[in-house]
């Protein structure tokens, strides 16, 4: 057996090379966790570019030359070998789109898992939706791309929307407790909600505090993110 043969039969052995790409840092160690709790055997790769969501926001809207970058880093990252890709930024989904179409390649909006979770939970009809924000520039596309999926499902539904000041900052300066605690109040406005959502992968350790305020159910994206990826990257 030549030394190519042992090569080629040892990465096909390997686990999936998955891709994370963030545009901001807050979300690495929220899905790092998620792999880590429901699929530690994947090989995950991390590309971060953070001036996108600084971009984002004082542009207000996503831009042409935003989109060519996501396309960049995903085409990189379909160069390295990867079987997949998911993006961990909420507010970029037209771009997260073009990336997809681009790569020919399993790839994940950050919040798609969590949306079809929590559409399958409520009733088929007027089901009240809450999301949560601590990056208020995610909630016009996330809210489109939630309302285009239940339209595609045959639902309607009433979406209801708190943007949280502050919290992500107070994140990033390490003060996680206060950041939780905000969240958890958010949340606590969304009480006639049949499910509420976090929107941003950062703002998952906030779950299990808002979840104690709440009688719905309250999900977070990283593990519905991983839960599904691997389900199609393994057909199981």
């Amino acid at each position: 057996m030549t030394d190519s043969t042992i090569d080629s039969l040892a990465r096909s052995n390997r686990a999936p090379r998955i891709a994370l790409i963030h545009a901001t840092a807050l979300a690495m160690e929220p899905i790092r966790a998620a792999f880590q709790r429901h699929w530690p055997q994947a090989r995950c790769m991390n590309f971060l570019d953070d001036s996108l969501s600084v971009d984002l926001a004082e542009a207000g809207s996503l831009k042409p030359d935003m989109v060519k970058r996501f396309v960049d880093l995903a085409l990189y990252a379909k160069g390295t070998g990867c079987t997949g890709i998911l993006f961990t930024c909420s507010a970029f989904g037209p771009a997260i789109e073009a990336a997809a179409a681009v790569t020919g390649l399993p790839t994940f909006k950050p919040n798609e898992a969590m949306f079809e979770q929590a559409l399958a939970h409520g009733p088929a009809q007027g089901a009240k939706l809450g999301l949560v924000a601590t990056f208020e520039a995610s909630i016009p596309s996330m809210s489109a791309e939630l309302q285009a999926l239940a339209a595609s499902c045959g639902k309607t539904i009433d979406l209801r929307s708190v943007f949280v000041p502050q919290a992500m900052q107070e994140l990033a300066q390490g003060r996680a407790d206060e950041h939780h605690q905000k969240v958890a109040l958010a949340a606590r406005q969304l009480v006639e909600c049949d499910v509420v959502m976090l929107a941003q992968f950062s703002m998952a350790a906030a779950q299990p505090l808002a979840q104690a305020g709440l009688s719905c159910p309250v999900l977070s994206s990283p593990d519905c993110a991983v839960l599904a990826l691997r389900k199609i990257i393994n057909h199981v």
